[in-house]
């Protein structure tokens, strides 16, 4: 079982900057790569940035290229994800996910809202 904790979700005002932080934890024997979606009231999960665990190749959504920045640290099982330049459309859910040898498993969610 592999389990993921976010942290660094809050409220900021447009303009903005937050820093998401997800740890991994469990019996993990390899990660193949490390993410982040996102959910807004009424819309469906989507895709924001992926970070792969060797190589650091990343994936940006176009919504978000430019002013996020997604890494990782290998010895701690953490991915970052640097947010700025935030706008009220960023306002969701953030989740984490991994992806592992033994599938596929995600965080509970921190909350970001860009509001004044």
């Amino acid at each position: 079982q592999v389990q993921l904790v976010e942290s660094g979700g809050g409220l900021v005002q447009p303009g903005g900057s937050l820093r998401l932080s997800c740890t991994a934890s469990g019996i993990i024997f390899r990660i193949y790569a490390m993410g982040w979606f996102r959910q807004a009231p009424g819309k469906e999960r989507e895709f924001v940035a992926a970070i792969s665990w060797s190589g650091d190749i990343t994936n940006y959504a176009d919504s978000v290229r430019g002013r996020f920045t997604i890494s990782k640290d290998n010895a701690k099982n953490t991915v970052y994800l640097q947010m700025n330049t935030l706008k009220p459309e960023d306002t969701a859910v953030y989740y984490c996910n991994v992806h592992t040898t033994t599938g596929t498993f995600w965080g509970q969610g921190t909350q970001v809202t860009v509001s004044s």
